[in-house]
């Protein structure tokens, strides 16, 4: 369920949607009040569902009608194997970052 324009976000919202950006994260008021293992799970669940997301986006390019003949679609996969990359990465960042005390 995605919000209309006059509904803002609330925090599962976004978790669901994949933001993990704990910066952003932190932009809500509800995200105050975790304890700190509580956020890293709500980080760890947000890159979790961002991963699912980016690899359906992969899935539903690659299954375009006519996908050899479409040599854009090549460059949008490889965007995408890129954005799954940089998001390995962050995500062993952020787990540093939350294992020290």
């Amino acid at each position: 369920m995605f919000p209309d324009d006059s509904d803002s976000v609330s925090l599962r919202e976004a978790i669901e949607m994949g933001e993990y950006d704990p910066k952003y994260l932190s932009t809500f008021a509800e995200w105050q009040k975790l304890s700190r293992n509580m956020q890293w799970q709500m980080v760890r669940k947000a890159l979790k569902n961002r991963r699912r997301l980016l690899w359906t986006n992969y899935a539903e390019i690659f299954n375009q009608i006519d996908f050899s003949e479409k040599p854009e679609l090549k460059i949008a996969m490889e965007n995408v194997q890129k954005q799954t990359e940089k998001l390995q990465k962050e995500e062993e960042k952020l787990q540093l970052e939350y294992s020290l005390i």
